[in-house]
């Protein structure tokens, strides 16, 4: 397997560096933002092309477009909340990136922003960094239109980018147990069941885990509603 060098640790701090991840054909770089917030930005980029996809432009352009320099062809935003999107603007403004959310998510992106979704995503949706391919997950709860990421690599494991639906230790926050039912069900239909336990995955916040570390839980985090 090409899969991530031993040097990555995916543990990343608001002010610090960030952290690079080189796969086969795709290069992860993980930095945090907002001493506050502490927000996850995931920038990857095609090894082969060079294109570059952006996940949530969360906070700090200062921060964001040194790393990405001179081209981003895509930012997708993961979910409405007003913590995942204060940069969007001026980093579109600068790159002239095009901009994809969830569907039912768009219309709050674009009136907090000012910035137009210019493709809505629903679940089974595909998009491309250069050669490489990502699946769309929508999972409903979090947010109604909150959305995850899946890069199946032809050379090692499945990675994964969940935004806030999926931390190490449970699911994001929900309000009404409506919600929480339903971010449960869209998690292990369509994250735990087709995906194998060596599936890194990437947070909104804090550090990553795999599915396999977190799979044994899933009936305590029912139990429990949270």
């Amino acid at each position: 397997m090409s899969d991530a060098p031993t040097t990555y640790t995916g543990a990343v701090k608001p002010g610090g560096p960030a952290d690079v991840r080189e796969l086969g054909r795709l290069t992860v770089t993980k930095v945090a933002v907002d001493a506050q917030m502490s927000n996850n930005c995931y920038l990857l980029r095609c090894r082969s092309t060079g294109e570059q996809l952006l996940i949530d432009a969360a906070a700090e352009p200062e921060t964001l477009l040194p790393l990405i320099g001179d081209e981003l062809a895509t930012v997708v935003t993961t979910h409405q909340h007003w913590d995942h999107h204060r940069a969007l603007a001026e980093v579109v403004a600068a790159t002239g990136a095009a901009t994809l959310a969830g569907e039912p998510d768009a219309a709050a992106i674009t009136e907090a922003t000012g910035v137009p979704v210019s493709r809505p995503l629903s679940h089974g949706d595909t998009l491309t960094v250069g050669d490489c391919t990502l699946e769309v997950i929508a999972l409903r709860g979090h947010t109604p239109g909150s959305v995850a990421l899946v890069y199946r690599d032809p050379e090692g494991t499945p990675h994964l980018w969940t935004g806030d639906s999926l931390f190490p230790g449970g699911p994001g926050r929900t309000i009404v147990p409506e919600d929480f039912t339903s971010l449960m069900a869209d998690l292990e239909a369509r994250v735990f069941g087709p995906l194998p336990d060596d599936t890194w995955f990437y947070p909104g916040h804090g550090n990553d885990s795999t599915l396999g570390v977190e799979r044994p839980s899933l009936g305590e985090w029912r139990a429990r509603g949270w």
